[in-house]
């Protein structure tokens, strides 16, 4: 009996300490054009416990990419974040969020177009919107032209095809070509003056 009870000990603490951790845990979620260009500079952050790429916005359920690529179903491709706020903030998240989309392109982002490539911060409660709509406001003198990017209530999240997660690492060739092409880089280097994250 004293055999069995030390182990089960043990992995009950292992257990509840992991609970724990998952219980500090926070979601935060941004729409930025193309999903598979915003998952590496957030999967990138230290801080950042797991992202995965998919549709919020809009009020089709269970929508597939061909719905959501095409149009109509309101949603965005988007990203969830889930973070550690003792070790980076929702600040720094943002930070990384603008740094990483065109803020003045309406319902469109680099070579993609339609509502489905908006920018948007989709946020979970009163202090994400406040910090959201502090750090929109900070950008503004910036840029000559108004940031279109919406901050907006968070709805449901509905996770893209497995295919779509971690695109970038999967089909690296295709997603650099993708990347490339669209003109993301030139266009983030023109409005922040440096390198994307």
């Amino acid at each position: 009996m004293k055999r069995l009870f030390v182990p089960l000990v043990l992995a009950l603490t292992i257990l509840g300490a992991a609970g724990a951790h998952a219980a500090t845990l926070r979601r935060a979620t941004f729409a930025g054009g193309c999903f598979w260009c915003m998952q590496p500079p957030f999967d990138a952050l230290k801080g950042v416990s797991s992202t995965r790429v998919g549709y919020t916005g809009g009020d089709k359920a269970n929508p597939t990419y061909e719905e959501v690529s095409a149009g109509g179903t309101g949603h965005a491709e988007s990203i969830e974040v889930l973070y550690d706020p003792t070790v980076v903030t929702y600040e720094k998240l943002l930070e990384v969020f603008w740094k990483n989309i065109d803020p003045l392109a309406r319902n469109a982002q680099f070579c993609d177009f339609g509502t489905q490539y908006r920018s948007a911060i989709f946020v979970h409660d009163d202090e994400q919107r406040t910090l959201a709509e502090a750090s929109k406001k900070a950008l503004a003198p910036r840029f000559r032209l108004p940031i279109v990017t919406e901050i907006v209530k968070a709805n449901e999240f509905w996770p893209a095809e497995d295919y779509h997660q971690s695109y970038y690492k999967k089909s690296s060739f295709r997603y650099k070509l993708y990347r490339a092409g669209c003109g993301r880089d030139h266009r983030l280097k023109e409005l922040w003056g440096e390198s994307p994250h």
